[in-house]
């Protein structure tokens, strides 16, 4: 579904991003994992066109994406939950989720709302509610909800349990693995190691803007040098 090839992405003269390559299949969950500033929230911005890859190519479905602007990539079907949630604090729940459809005929994006709501119903029962007043957790509902008013094909998720009580931690994670389960592929960007290879099928190792590490998630979370320099065991 999603193909990433030799990319290099600067910030200036800083080259944040060394010739990354890596892939998703349809039905996968992909997770980058790795320290903060190894490049995990750059390689997501250059997918969905937020940056601009120096060299290299992005391929989204067959078709070569990384010349897009973001809102042409959203409507071929990828949507990303920013890192720190990024919603409109001072409009309300539903207001929130009616900007995540705006790609949408009006039809769709209702019924695109009735099953977000239904995913969930905390944002339901607070839909009239100013999204600043949220908790973390609820923002976090929020903000998945919004990208998925898109209904996208591929959801990336930039760090969804930064800033969580470990509690909520775990509640994201199994909205997340439902997601998965009602058919949405995912590339997870996640500092938090274990929760992200216990739920993904494959799993990229970033150090200071260059895989060293990739394999099925399962195996590379038995890995003594993944367990001592990410799990703390």
């Amino acid at each position: 579904m999603l193909k990433v090839e030799g990319i290099d992405v600067f910030y200036g003269n800083i080259h944040a991003v060394r010739q990354i390559s890596f892939s998703v299949a349809e039905g996968e969950i992909v997770t980058l994992i790795g320290a903060n500033g190894a490049g995990k929230s750059t390689i997501l911005n250059t997918v969905s066109g937020l940056l601009r890859p120096k060299a290299g190519t992005v391929t989204f479905e067959g078709r070569r994406i990384d010349h897009l602007p973001p809102h042409k990539v959203l409507t071929l079907g990828l949507a990303q939950v920013p890192e720190g949630r990024r919603i409109f604090a001072r409009m309300t729940v539903e207001e929130n989720l009616e900007m995540g459809g705006y790609t949408r005929p009006g039809s769709e994006s209702a019924d695109a709302l009735a099953r977000v709501y239904e995913q969930f119903p905390r944002l339901a029962e607070r839909r009239r509610q100013i999204a600043g007043t949220l908790s973390g957790g609820e923002q976090q509902m929020l903000a998945m909800g919004r990208a998925l008013m898109a209904k996208p094909k591929l959801l990336m998720l930039d760090e969804p349990s930064m800033g969580l009580a470990p509690l909520l931690v775990e509640q994201v994670f199994e909205i997340i693995g439902r997601l998965h389960k009602a058919g949405t592929t995912i590339l997870l960007v996640e500092q938090n190691a274990q929760m992200a290879l216990s739920i993904a099928d494959r799993a990229y190792v970033l150090e200071t803007g260059r895989i060293v590490m990739e394999g099925r998630a399962a195996a590379l979370l038995e890995d003594d040098k993944v367990r001592s320099a990410y799990l703390g065991s």
